[in-house]
């Protein structure tokens, strides 16, 4: 039996046409009908989560995973605004998260009622569409003295809620927000069935890319320089089959977040120097993480920039944006390299040359720089044990990388692609992200986190969705160690107790109240033991294994790696 609310029912009905399949709900009484809605649903897989924050990184998570629009579904008042960060997050990596959220009528906002506030539009600029459905109300029931016709209500809910979905699931995904208004009784549930609702349909019909811009055709080609950067992407978005003229005559750079199978060391090139800034910019994907690339490419001045992808956005990262192609951006290439491969000639082969000897030169350091115990010599290790199981997609195992010195320390070692809340790059949520996506994932899933975002993000084990797959690994110097990175920063006082925020916090007991396998090393030969715990396959619950390290040695060790990448290129160079 269904929600006797006719604007839950139309809602539930419509997420099922749209293909929703699952839906992280938190607790409250005036988001009950919805939950019992989702949960009444053959079609919906319902996740329970109390902390709403966690909940929305949750549903981040197995949008990620599935490349499909999942819901969270939070009760009124404060609940929606907790679930902000994670829908900024949504919104800067295209992700089509949608926020369910239950509300007061609107007569009681502002009235001193409980668990009320403005909730239509409190997300802002973050979702594309924020839709309040109205309650199907007779004209007697409703205070309204224009009241439409029950049939117009009917109407009105149903094309708000398909318009909503329709911008979830665009060609160019984004977070959207459908606010439904409940008035009391809350809890009667005397509807046999679903109501049977139209569904709106966008169809695209295919681009033909055959007439490319000639300025981007011909400048690539003639360039002395030319360059493709590719950013943060999911794994499936580039193919890169059709490609191989393109790839084989220009230089690509990319991390690890890009959906490459290889590391590329430019950030370690750009450290030692020597190298020309490109003449020419294609730039594809999402956001980087090396501010070090942003800034080379900022200062080449003369060169021009062209953004290829499904956002028409002007997004001007290196500030010589010249052009937009808007498209499937593996359609994109795949004709760009076929225009490419009738030129006569491609002008930029010995830009390519020189960035692949300096490439292959510090990937060669980076493999046999050996660390000492540290923060670094756990990436290290961990990476070159996936390695040795077959790698990311070989090995069924899906890595999650938190902001930070994590996800820098997976642009070294990181031979495949990772996942990292790089959108807005907070530290919040990485851990609920990865707990999201094992839930709806059939393999391992690791997540690598600092201290902070750990102890800041517990609450993500704080549920009973998790499962053996979700394996931790916990960076922890007592810190946020990236301050000590900071030029200048040491020179205040406070720098430790105040920016960093210093702490002699473990894991184990939260690892303890929440059924979580726990493994602490502070020494190499406790590190690969831990290891061989934290990656086997015989766990029924989540595993954690807590790497103690010195803030100073970490410091020490980063900043060593990258003096004896310099000092390779001044000898060998």
């Amino acid at each position: 039996m269904y929600s006797s609310k006719e604007n839950v029912s139309i809602l539930t009905s419509l997420l099922v046409a749209h293909g929703v399949t699952h839906a992280v709900v938190c607790p409250g009484s005036r988001n009950a009908p919805i939950v019992h809605n989702l949960s009444e649903c053959p079609q919906i897989a319902c996740h329970p989560v109390t902390d709403e924050r966690s909940a929305a990184f949750y549903a981040l998570g197995m949008a990620q995973a599935l490349a499909q629009p999942v819901v969270v579904c939070v009760t009124s008042g404060s609940a929606l605004l907790n679930v902000a960060p994670a829908v900024a997050e949504a919104y800067y990596q295209h992700l089509p998260l949608v926020v369910v959220s239950a509300d007061r009528p609107q007569q009681w906002i502002g009235q001193l009622d409980g668990q009320t506030l403005p909730q239509p539009g409190a997300l802002g600029c973050f979702v594309r569409r924020s839709v309040t459905l109205p309650e199907v109300l007779s004209p007697t029931e409703s205070l309204a003295s224009y009241a439409c016709s029950i049939a117009e209500q009917r109407w009105l809910c149903n094309r708000l809620v398909n318009e909503a979905l329709l911008d979830a699931t665009a060609d160019d995904p984004m977070p959207v927000h459908i606010n439904v208004p409940i008035s009391e009784p809350l809890f009667s549930f005397s509807m046999d069935s679903l109501p049977q609702e139209r569904v709106i349909r966008r169809y695209r019909p295919l681009p033909d890319f055959s007439a490319l811009p000639r300025e981007l055709v011909d400048g690539l080609a003639q360039a002395r320089r030319p360059m493709v950067v590719f950013g943060q992407a999911a794994p499936g978005m580039f193919e890169g089959s059709g490609t191989e003229f393109l790839f084989s005559h220009v230089i690509v750079l990319h991390e690890s977040l890009a959906p490459f199978p290889h590391v590329s060391h430019f950030d370690e090139v750009l450290f030692s120097g020597g190298i020309d800034t490109p003449d020419f910019i294609v730039y594809v994907g999402n956001t980087i993480v090396s501010k070090r690339l942003r800034q080379f490419l900022r200062s080449a001045t003369q060169a021009q920039a062209w953004r290829i992808g499904p956002s028409a956005e002007v997004e001007d990262t290196f500030m010589q944006l010249r052009g937009i192609v808007v498209g499937d951006a593996d359609f994109i290439l795949q004709s760009l390299s076929q225009r490419l491969s009738r030129c006569k000639s491609m002008a930029g082969m010995d830009y390519r040359r020189q960035w692949l000897h300096r490439l292959s030169l510090a990937s060669r350091q980076a493999e046999a720089y050996q660390p000492p115990f540290s923060q670094m010599a756990a990436v290290k290790t961990l990476e070159e044990r996936l390695s040795q199981a077959g790698g990311d997609a070989k090995g069924g195992t899906v890595v999650h990388y938190a902001n930070s010195t994590a996800i820098r320390l997976a642009n070294i070692y990181a031979a495949h692609h990772v996942w990292c809340n790089r959108g807005v790059n907070g530290i919040e949520g990485s851990l609920s992200t990865a707990a999201g996506f094992s839930v709806v994932s059939p393999g391992r899933v690791v997540c690598v986190v600092g201290d902070l975002s750990f102890f800041y993000d517990q609450n993500a084990l704080w549920n009973q969705n998790l499962r053996g797959n979700l394996r931790i690994l916990l960076l922890n110097n007592g810190r946020g160690g990236i301050f000590n990175m900071l030029r200048g920063l040491e020179q205040s006082p406070v720098r430790d107790s105040y920016v960093a925020a210093a702490h002699q916090t473990t894991a184990e007991g939260i690892c303890q109240q929440n059924n979580v396998g726990y493994h602490r090393a502070t020494t190499m030969e406790q590190l690969h033991h831990g290891f061989d715990l934290l990656l086997g396959d015989d766990s029924s619950r989540p595993m954690l294994l807590e790497v103690t390290t010195d803030v100073a040695v970490d410091e020490r060790v980063f900043k060593h790696y990258f003096l004896n990448q310099k000092q390779a290129w001044q000898t060998n160079g």
